[in-house]
């Protein structure tokens, strides 16, 4: 299991996020991990400031919920290789979106933005434990079968 620092950021009222760095196509930018989230997502402006291609990202017309609204235009990628610290992901599947609204509330709160959402296709596979009192998640190297019981 590989130890990765987070940070537990205040937001309005009684909610927080948690914050940790990511290192992926040679750069660190600051990602949510978010339980929540069903699939890993990555902001597409911040992608294409990064030095990716357009032409990279490929198209789906699968519908994007949870942020406000259903009909965002999405993409996948495939990121050849993401660092949590210590913990390395090759070739990590991702859904890339339009999340400024995301980072423009952040900026509205002082904060940072982030290049994305660490989400539960990532923390699953990979057997994440959070422990909040240590401000820390593990995450195993090598991926687990996935079994969907209920």
């Amino acid at each position: 299991m590989q130890k990765i620092p987070f940070e537990v950021i205040s937001l309005q009222a009684d909610g927080f996020h948690i914050i940790t760095e990511a290192e992926l196509l040679g750069k660190k930018f600051k990602m949510v991990i978010d339980t929540g989230a069903s699939k890993t997502v990555l902001d597409k402006e911040t992608l294409l400031q990064a030095g990716i291609s357009e032409e990279t990202l490929e198209i789906t017309d699968v519908l994007s919920t949870g942020l406000g609204t259903n009909t965002m235009e999405s993409f996948f990628l495939t990121i050849p290789d993401l660092k949590l610290a210590a913990w390395h992901g090759k070739n990590i599947h991702v859904a890339v979106l339009d999340l400024s609204s995301i980072n423009y509330a952040y900026q509205q709160i002082g904060l940072s933005p982030v290049i994305g959402v660490l989400g539960g296709d990532i923390l699953k596979k990979y057997g994440a434990i959070i422990d909040y009192k240590r401000n820390i998640i593990q995450l195993n190297q090598r991926k687990f079968t996935l079994n969907n019981r209920r």
